[in-house]
């Protein structure tokens, strides 16, 4: 068992986790109050959503441990898992946010994940772009 089953597992047994599919609807995710905490989308990795003020106040640690990964700005952060101990930091960074969860009460929805593609807006057509650049760049 790779350790993205067994973290699944394991979050499986906290009471205060509900476990369901993830609103980007690729993996499976947990939420809290309504609020999804982490989701996985593959065997290796799990994504995080903590607080601006959590991912801020953790940001040199979180700097620091080569399993994760911050985008600057981002609520949500990346936890690679490879072994046992990826699986043990992806537990405590939960905890982290199911406290800070409980300590500000989210008024707004739960950002949305790297995964979740933006809404499409109707562009031109393939061929009117290239029209376009035909005039603005004349051809030798």
């Amino acid at each position: 068992m790779t350790a993205a089953p067994r973290a699944i597992a394991l979050l499986e047994t906290w009471p205060n986790l509900v476990s369901g599919p993830p609103r980007c609807a690729v993996g499976h995710a947990f939420a809290s109050a309504g609020h999804e905490i982490v989701h996985f989308h593959s065997d290796d990795s799990a994504d995080l959503c903590l607080t601006p003020t959590a991912v801020e106040r953790l940001l040199p640690q979180l700097l620091h441990a080569s399993a994760i990964r911050v985008r600057p700005g981002a609520s949500w952060i990346t936890v690679l898992l490879d072994c046992d101990a990826d699986v043990q930091l992806l537990l405590g960074l939960v905890s982290v946010a199911l406290k800070e969860q409980g300590a500000v009460p989210l008024r707004r929805p739960t950002p949305p994940c790297d995964w979740e593609r933006p809404a499409v807006v109707p562009g031109p057509r393939p061929g009117a772009a290239r029209r376009v650049v035909d005039r603005l760049m004349p051809h030798h």
